[in-house]
């Protein structure tokens, strides 16, 4: 009879649930995130539109991290950090650049790159924090 193979022991960890101040900023960053996705389709298919409509494929992208933020998974929060400038930077241009609805969401895109990415960085402190701990 041969022994059972067990799975290899996981290190005890002291915290299984997050504080309350992480949940924050994680509803936060999703919030934030939600609000940035439905703002590109709309601005792109009904409040403003340029073209034909193709520009709202910029708001796929904003689909994947939601995931990996639910599941408070540090990776999606440190390579969302980085990806909301993208965002930022469009809005930026198009708020210089454009006239009256268009600069309204442009500004709007903005603040609201700056939330997601604020709270991204506050989860990734926040967790560093505790990890040294």
């Amino acid at each position: 009879m041969m022994p059972a193979m067990s799975s290899p022991a996981r290190p005890p960890s002291d915290r299984t649930e997050p504080s309350a101040s992480e949940r924050l900023s994680r509803n936060l960053a999703l919030s934030g995130l939600g609000a940035l996705f439905l703002l590109c389709l709309a601005w792109e298919l009904w409040l403003a539109p340029t073209g034909s409509g193709s520009l709202a494929l910029k708001a796929l992208p904003l689909l994947l991290p939601m995931a990996g933020l639910w599941r408070y998974r540090l990776y999606t929060f440190r390579w969302l950090s980085l990806v909301v400038w993208l965002y930022f930077l469009e809005g930026a241009v198009r708020a210089t650049s454009e006239a009256g609805t268009g600069r309204l969401l442009a500004v709007v895109e903005v603040l609201l790159s700056l939330v997601v990415f604020a709270a991204c960085a506050l989860q990734v402190r926040q967790r560093l924090g505790a990890a040294r701990a």
